[in-house]
């Protein structure tokens, strides 16, 4: 889609010609996010400063009915920064300042282009924390988590994103700026718009400051690898050490050629993974009593005790927990810079983990493709990374999508759905059928209708293409 001289003046005088761009190389890079090799660069990256100018680019793109594409840290899994109708690729990167941080009221205010470690550890130097840590979390924007209600590691104990938001400054699709809610950990007026924006994946709004609440740091923790003969029963321990009465800070599945790839791309982790070990639990319980932790661990060592196990990892130092994490973190970065792969985020009840795991691999088989999987374990969310390897270009583009429809069928199946934290954006959209009806699907698209009627702010995403 073409844009006027006359649209491009307008832009130039909100944001200022030094940060406006057409230039093929800067289209190029904000064309494409971590979305296997997709491609989708705009006809002009826009980077405002606030939300003022983000209003009126937006009036703008609704005068000449122009798409246009919010864009954070491209660090996205689903395609939903991708520009797919080109248009306006509109980047909140110089929105990047922590505002404040509260330590009365345990909140911190900040931009949505703050990068979440940061934030992390931010508010950690104030003795607090900020639980949501996704893997990309040293390059993720805090506006991306919330645009896909990002999930992470300690989500099984703390939760996800939504579950700290308290209230957003939302530029709307027409140039109007709202807040949704106010800063207080209980409202129960009206409807919730701000959890309405939370995984919304930039369809309803431009999101241009958050009040997210914190919790008090804790001080001691304790991390354990668990290495499995089998892997479903890796997955059969994760539900067992629930139903024990422990509830794990973060527990972590990885199979063993997600770890073997991961050992071969990342030096200085020095882990031995015994030829009869095809999966771990990474497995961490933290709090501020390191006597109850070492209960805690032990209960757990008698629950994994009863499956066929090697010798369990301690992590003694904090170099070692670092190493063990790192490891867990650098999966995606190793099995994409092995072979191009499509990355499926499955969600399930964590009982069912090990049918799914099942019936991932007997799928793989069928449509003869193989499967690297891992992922947060406690909250039955698994990562399923489909790999092309020798396949050839027809059955990366027919067959491995029948597999895919199985696999999101056989989840929806066991009462899961399509997505724990990476969102639907472009590349799931058409499976959505799977998990909605029509009548669902149609009292979404009528939100996003009342939201914007012009269908600007970022199209393509979420919706089936034959809705």
């Amino acid at each position: 889609m073409a844009l006027s001289l006359e649209l491009l003046s307008r832009l130039e005088s909100i944001v200022g010609s030094a940060y406006i761009s057409t230039d093929v190389e800067v289209l190029k890079a904000y064309g494409h996010d971590e979305t296997e090799d997709y491609s989708f660069p705009p006809n002009v990256v826009v980077k405002p400063a606030n939300a003022f100018e983000i209003a009126e680019i937006l009036k703008a793109a609704n005068d000449y009915k122009m798409p246009t594409t919010p864009i954070g840290g491209r660090t996205g899994l689903s395609g939903g920064a991708l520009c797919i109708y080109e248009g306006i690729g509109l980047s909140t990167e110089r929105l990047n300042q922590i505002l404040e941080i509260d330590e009365q009221n345990l909140q911190v205010t900040v931009e949505p282009a703050v990068i979440t470690q940061v934030l992390r550890e931010a508010v950690a130097e104030k003795g607090l924390f900020y639980p949501v840590d996704p893997s990309s979390m040293g390059s993720c924007f805090i506006g991306g988590n919330i645009a896909e209600n990002s999930g992470g590691a300690r989500a099984v104990k703390y939760g996800v994103t939504k579950d700290y938001v308290l209230n957003l400054e939302v530029v709307l699709p027409n140039g109007e700026i709202i807040w949704t809610g106010a800063n207080t950990l209980k409202n129960s007026t009206g409807y919730n718009l701000t959890q309405l924006m939370v995984g919304s994946e930039g369809t309803l709004g431009v999101i241009t400051k958050i009040v997210l609440k914190l919790l008090p740091k804790n001080s001691h923790n304790v991390l354990m690898l668990v290495p499995f003969f089998k892997a479903e029963e890796a997955c059969e321990a994760v539900s067992a050490i629930f139903r024990a009465g422990i509830v794990p800070s973060a527990l972590e599945f990885m199979e063993r050629d997600a770890i073997d790839w991961t050992l071969q791309f990342v030096e200085g982790i020095n882990v031995q993974v015994p030829e009869k070990v095809q999966a771990h639990l990474l497995i961490e319980v933290d709090g501020n009593y390191p006597e109850i932790l070492m209960l805690e661990a032990e209960k757990i060592l008698s629950v994994v005790e009863h499956f066929e196990i090697d010798e369990v990892l301690f992590a003694d130092t904090e170099d070692q927990k670092n190493a063990l994490w790192k490891m867990r973190r650098s999966v995606a970065e190793a099995v994409k810079a092995n072979s191009v792969y499509k990355e499926e985020d499955t969600v399930v009840p964590r009982y069912m983990l090990p049918e799914l795991l099942t019936g991932i691999k007997k799928i793989g088989a069928k449509y003869g493709f193989q499967s690297v999987c891992y992922g947060h374990a406690g909250d039955g969310n698994l990562h399923v990374n489909i790999i092309k390897g020798d396949l050839t270009d027809e059955q990366w583009q027919i067959e491995v999508p029948k597999g895919i429809r199985e696999i999101f069928e056989l989840t929806v199946q066991l009462k899961g759905t399509l997505s724990g934290e990476h969102g639907i954006g472009f590349v799931q959209k058409n499976f959505m059928d799977i998990a909605f009806s029509k009548t669902h699907l149609e009292l979404m698209e009528r939100i996003k209708h009342v939201f914007d009627p012009n269908n600007i702010l970022n199209p393509g995403k979420i919706f089936p293409d034959n809705l």
